[in-house]
């Protein structure tokens, strides 16, 4: 159990330390994984930015995702469930423009030039808060890949096994303090798990610049 987000970004950047972890970069995905990120970019000597995703939502369920697609446009698909569910192409195809566009948005307010930072031949860290299914992480992973990143890390305070397995493919390393069985949602492993406002992500992501 985290205290709150700071607590679980000291641990994991202490966590990172220890396994001799070197970056050029880390990456959050905005808002919740900055106080976490902030640690450990400074912990790493590493400097912090944001990589952005979005998850499509099924239709009548957009909790449910179908996939996720990044600011870029990388986009990853549940295949299987998109073939359960039935849904068209149209949807998916309206979903993936509609969410990229909002990817994109979100992205420019944390940064002042449009796009990621130049990750060639970088070593970069992808820090969230914790994985649940993992949608959002995998398309934000794909980005940095193809942004030509040398070498890719993800680390989170704690995920699910399923989630967590499911994403090794998309990293060099995962890494994850908690891999708890029980695993329902990422906020059961906070006391405090409130919601990180666009000028807390920004004060984050600042703090780095003074």
């Amino acid at each position: 159990m985290f205290d709150d987000r700071t607590d679980a970004g000291n641990r994991l950047a202490a966590d990172l330390e220890n396994r001799g972890l070197e970056a050029d970069i880390v990456l959050g995905i905005p808002r919740g994984a900055l106080p976490v990120a902030r640690p450990v970019a400074d912990a790493l000597d590493a400097d912090l930015d944001v990589v952005v995703a979005r998850k499509m939502g099924a239709p009548k369920n957009p909790e449910l995702a179908l996939g996720a697609v990044a600011s870029d446009g990388s986009v990853w698909y549940n295949e299987s469930l998109i073939d359960r569910l039935g849904v068209s192409e149209d949807y998916l195809e309206e979903v993936r423009a509609s969410e990229a566009n909002n990817a994109s948005r979100k992205a420019d307010r944390y940064r002042e030039t449009p796009g990621l930072p130049n990750l060639e031949g970088k070593r970069v860290v992808v820090v969230d808060d914790g994985v649940a299914t993992g949608a959002t992480a995998r398309a934000c992973l794909r980005q940095v890949r193809e942004a030509g990143a040398a070498h890719v890390t993800l680390a989170v305070p704690v995920g699910s096994p399923r989630g967590l397995g499911d994403l090794e493919g998309e990293a060099d390393d995962v890494i994850a303090l908690e891999q708890p069985q029980s695993f329902r949602a990422v906020g059961q492993f906070y006391r405090t798990f409130g919601q990180v406002s666009d000028a807390e992500a920004l004060e984050y992501l600042e703090r780095g610049d003074r």
